[in-house]
């Protein structure tokens, strides 16, 4: 998301568009889970901001605006479920877990391989697994919201190992002749496997919310049924991610704020007693900001946004796991965690680890 790629307005002295996604949604919280095992994949093929420069891009604006350096592309012949795959494989490696172990697997993302069958079913008979496999599309809060869900089946006894993943190939959904748009978003996935744990360990708070008056401020106008793509919506590149920037830059640091300070209160927590923060990787000013009004020190948010640009569902769970391959997360940690993006839609939480 990049603050000065809105469309200017017609009329002169006329404002942002108002989002009402900032009010207050229910605090609760969810424990009894752990996180037993992280994985993660990105692309082979990096992209930097030098390579985009000898296209006509501005790399210094990339930066600058951003804190992008590079983005990671799929090969032309992987689809999404390529890349979940080897980000599941590393995280069931990483855990000692074999698949026939996995009770469920949840797969956040908006870049699904067709519209049906769900990519989750295809990662699913990648893996060797027999578990029920499910899609989620909450876009940017993908990998909260599987999370949060996946949760509720390990807390209620119905499965005892969940796989959860947040892929998306966000560069297939941007316009390249779009400079100010194209540059932001790569290709990733990460995942984790959830289970039983002690009554400490999970989300001491956590809070999910969406506000659908601001769909239309971060959309893909066609290809679904609203709008089916047509030579018409095609030659209008309609098919395309389309951004009002500056409105959707301020409120996602309003609404960052805004949800963190929800649950820190919830939880009777005070930004000192965060050890790392996860926020989705969309914009270091974004980023910088909140953590800023938050108070949150440079040293406890952990940003990997540079190498990877925005991976959508894909963000959080790759900083999850390359903070844990880092060894930047120990045993009773408190980790902050929000997403936020399309739908308008965010979830954020501090897990106990």
């Amino acid at each position: 998301m990049s603050e000065n790629h809105a469309q200017p307005e017609s009329d002169s002295g006329s404002q942002d568009r108002i989002v009402v996604a900032s009010q207050s949604r229910q605090v609760n919280s969810l424990t009894g889970v752990q996180i037993l095992a992280t994985g993660c994949y990105a692309p082979e093929n990096v992209i930097a901001n030098a390579d985009l420069a000898e296209l006509g891009y501005d790399a210094d604006w990339i930066l600058q605006r951003t804190g992008i350096e590079s983005r990671c592309r799929a090969r032309d012949d992987h689809a999404c479920s390529d890349l979940a795959y080897q980000a599941a494989q590393h995280c069931l490696d990483n855990g000692n877990i074999d698949s026939s172990e996995i009770d469920l697997i949840l797969l956040a993302t908006i870049t699904p391989d067709q519209p049906t069958p769900s990519t989750a079913c295809h990662v699913q008979r990648m893996l060797g697994s027999n578990a029920p496999a499910m899609d989620l599309g909450a876009a940017c809060s993908g990998f909260m919201y599987a999370l949060v869900t996946g949760m509720q089946f390990i807390k209620t006894g119905t499965y005892q190992r969940v796989l959860i993943i947040g892929a998306d190939l966000m560069s297939r959904t941007v316009n390249p002749a779009d400079t100010k748009t194209f540059p932001l978003f790569g290709d990733g996935a990460g995942a984790v496997v959830i289970g039983p744990g002690s009554d400490l360990q999970g989300f001491v708070s956590y809070t999910l919310g969406a506000d659908g008056h601001g769909a239309e401020l971060l959309e893909q106008p066609a290809g679904g049924t609203r709008c089916p793509a047509t030579p018409e919506t095609l030659a209008q590149n309609l098919q395309y991610l389309k951004m009002d920037g500056r409105s959707v830059f301020k409120w996602a640091i309003r609404t960052l704020s805004d949800s963190v300070n929800q649950i820190l209160d919830a939880a009777s927590l005070t930004a000192d007693k965060i050890d790392l923060t996860l926020f989705h990787q969309a914009n270091i000013r974004i980023i910088d900001a909140a953590a800023n009004d938050l108070g949150l020190p440079a040293e406890k948010v952990f940003v990997n946004l540079d190498k990877y640009g925005n991976t959508s569902a894909a963000s959080i769970p790759l900083a999850l796991a390359e903070a844990v391959e880092q060894q930047r997360i120990s045993a009773g940690d408190n980790v902050l965690i929000s997403g936020f993006g399309a739908g308008l839609a965010w979830g954020a939480g501090v897990w106990h680890w």
